[in-house]
């Protein structure tokens, strides 16, 4: 570390940083020879953060089973961020056995918050086990956990316009749908293909295509793409997390622009 050769110490917050940039950069051996170092050498007591960092460690490399036996060796249970962390990679890496652990844990500790529900629906989904997709939809609504509906919303001429999924609301419908067809087209002439994981419903292949074309921010960038000066950025915010399907189609059409504030393109802002 740079600030060791300076003379300086470092404390947890920077063993924060290190171990995150570690899991980036998919460096595992050396994010715990920093984590050992924090504590041995440093006499840094570890805090949640720093134990969930190694589990978002693992969990990047795809060493879930280790994550596991950290976990277990903790000397105390992760948090609500820990516990999250492993259900995301298990969701990715497609580990039915790391996600269902994590969701239980999960719903222990918040059994009214929706999100460990939806990504092991998700990771269902993937798996094509839809009785399980039904089951867990079924166990919401027996406790009455509500999902929030996602939004998109961008300003124009001083009015906010605001789009939920397959939004049938807007006066310019015709318009934004011609404007999706034609970038669909494009995007696939140029390699992308749409991601069914993000659809958590048995349906037809065509129904899945049109579900996730139709997305809020999809709409929401559509009718920038119509009305927003191209000398002007498009602006989208959302409420929840940026669909990953989202994210990588929008890609294929503003390139580098993405989820930046720039005098061209486009910047999808996730509502926090």
């Amino acid at each position: 570390m740079k600030l060791l050769a300076i003379g300086l110490k470092p404390d947890g917050v920077i063993f924060i940083g290190v171990l995150l940039a570690c899991s980036r950069a998919g460096l595992v051996e050396k994010g715990l020879q920093y984590f050992e170092s924090m504590i041995k050498e440093h006499g840094i007591i570890p805090i949640p953060d720093h134990y969930t960092s190694i589990i978002d460690l693992y969990g990047q490399a795809k060493r879930l089973e280790e994550a596991r036996n950290f976990i277990n060796k903790m000397p105390c249970h992760p948090d609500v961020v820990g516990w999250a962390t492993l259900l995301s990679s298990g969701r990715v890496h497609g580990d039915m056995e790391i996600g269902k652990w994590a969701t239980d844990s999960l719903i222990e500790l918040e059994p009214q918050n929706p999100t460990s529900y939806v990504l092991l629906s998700s990771l269902y989904a993937t798996k094509g086990k839809w009785n399980e997709v039904v089951q867990l939809r079924r166990g919401m609504r027996d406790k009455r956990v509500k999902k929030e509906p996602g939004y998109s919303w961008i300003k124009y001429k001083g009015k906010v316009h605001v789009f939920s999924t397959d939004d049938q609301s807007s006066p310019f419908l015709g318009q934004i749908f011609a404007q999706l067809e034609k970038l669909n087209c494009k995007m696939i002439e140029e390699g992308y293909i749409p991601d069914m994981s993000y659809v958590l419903h048995d349906v037809e292949e065509s129904e899945k295509i049109k579900m996730i074309n139709h997305h809020s921010e999809k709409l929401a960038i559509a009718f920038g793409l119509i009305f927003v000066s191209p000398d002007l950025p498009i602006r989208v915010i959302k409420n929840l997390r940026v669909y990953g399907d989202c994210h990588n189609a929008t890609k294929f059409h503003f390139q580098d622009n993405i989820e930046r504030d720039t005098s061209k393109g486009c910047s999808l802002v996730p509502f926090v």
